[in-house]
């Protein structure tokens, strides 16, 4: 999938990504690179079309990586809502691992509510704050749905 703009890729925020096998299934049918861009080397499957990418030092180096190389020819695959919004401001298609998109209009009110959230849990005595929803089937099934979708949309420009 190539065109002018440069190759389709897809860009995975991979430490907590829980759907990496999602993923490599629609990457290997549609015929596009993944890069699983982590802190920690793990597994990945030995393919031409995946490549693995361990970044050294701070928390959020692997973050800046994706980052510096989203663009209008990339999917990122995040859950990190100030990752996702530095990438759509680059002009990346940005996907939850739910399945869920962000997009411009949704994510100014997407990192306001995390910082609302973050004060409330820094300040919690007793009664905890929980965080997001469990992952479940539905979020693996829409997420492989919005993941199609993107690439095929990005095909298409």
């Amino acid at each position: 999938m190539h065109n002018a703009l440069g190759p389709i890729r897809i860009l995975v925020d991979a430490d907590a990504c829980p759907v990496k096998e999602e993923i490599y299934k629609v990457a290997f049918r549609r015929e596009v690179p993944v890069s699983i861009v982590s802190n920690s080397p793990f597994r990945v499957p030995a393919h031409p079309l995946v490549s693995r990418v361990v970044v050294p030092g701070n928390f959020d180096a692997a973050d800046d990586w994706i980052a510096e190389r989203a663009d209008a020819r990339a999917v990122v695959v995040t859950a990190d809502i100030l990752l996702a919004d530095r990438c759509l401001k680059a002009g990346a298609v940005v996907i939850g691992n739910n399945g869920r998109p962000f997009t411009l209009a949704s994510i100014g009110a997407a990192v306001a509510t995390r910082a609302i959230m973050a004060d409330l849990r820094a300040g919690a005595t007793g009664d905890a704050i929980g965080g997001p929803a469990p992952f479940a089937k539905a979020d693996r099934s829409r997420f492989l749905s919005a993941l199609d979708e993107a690439l095929v949309m990005l095909a298409r420009t």
